[in-house]
């Protein structure tokens, strides 16, 4: 499929082919990717979920990846696994990627769905004191909520995201797009993704704030509106 061998599960199906892709150091056995091929396996629509390399059951190591070798990982699999058009489903990092990924191939992409997006996180996720770090040592570690292990971000990948921001007053993608983003996010703020809406430049775009919803947005409430958000968009 690429250079890299990538860890996938591929659901056939109608399509568009739904593509999930995670966030950053997360993989593809979460309970939204999970939810999302239930769904498809019942309604017999097309699904695919991977690892990016050095990512859970994908070989390499973490500390390789970057965020241009993640996006290049999906490319890889639009272009090689699927057939037809797809519907980007992207969590946090992964929300980031799918922008990417439809800016790369606009002739593919049916649509996009963003769970808590985290565009150009580079740019505003980190303190002054946190990329003196990352410049001076290239490595940069972070107690992490969801793990016992720290979250490592390495100069590489922050180089790659500064060179890979795509917010700006006009971001010229068309397709329909979903935005889901919990009001409790501790990690990547909710009105971020009203300002990537305004900014899109196709006119289906809508933004569904959860009021009590977290950065994971995975309890049942929100993966049926995830759900929801995909059959708005499944012809």
């Amino acid at each position: 499929m690429s250079e890299r061998p990538l860890a996938y599960h591929h659901t056939p199906g109608r399509g568009p082919t739904l593509l999930f892709l995670p966030g950053y150091a997360s993989d593809m056995s979460g309970t939204k990717a999970l939810a999302i091929e239930g769904w498809a396996k019942a309604y017999g629509r097309a699904c695919v979920r991977f690892d990016y390399s050095g990512c859970g059951a994908s070989p390499g190591a973490f500390e390789d990846g970057t965020l241009e070798t993640w996006r290049d990982d999906a490319l890889a699999v639009v272009d090689h696994l699927i057939e037809g058009p797809v519907t980007l489903v992207g969590s946090s990092m992964g929300g980031w990627i799918a922008l990417l990924v439809a800016l790369a191939r606009r002739d593919r992409i049916a649509a996009i769905v963003g769970v808590a997006a985290a565009p150009d996180f580079t740019s505003w996720g980190f303190t002054d004191v946190e990329k003196s770090v990352l410049a001076r040592t290239g490595r940069l570690e972070q107690p992490s909520d969801y793990s016992d292990r720290p979250t490592v971000t390495t100069r590489a990948f922050w180089d790659a995201g500064e060179r890979l921001r795509v917010m700006s007053p006009t971001i010229p993608i068309n397709c329909p797009v979903r935005l889901l983003h919990g009001q409790r996010d501790a990690d990547v703020p909710w009105e971020l993704s009203v300002e990537l809406a305004r900014a899109l430049r196709s006119a289906d775009v809508q933004t569904i704030l959860v009021k009590d919803g977290d950065h994971r947005l995975s309890r049942d409430a929100d993966i049926a509106a995830l759900i929801s958000a995909i059959e708005m968009l499944t012809p």
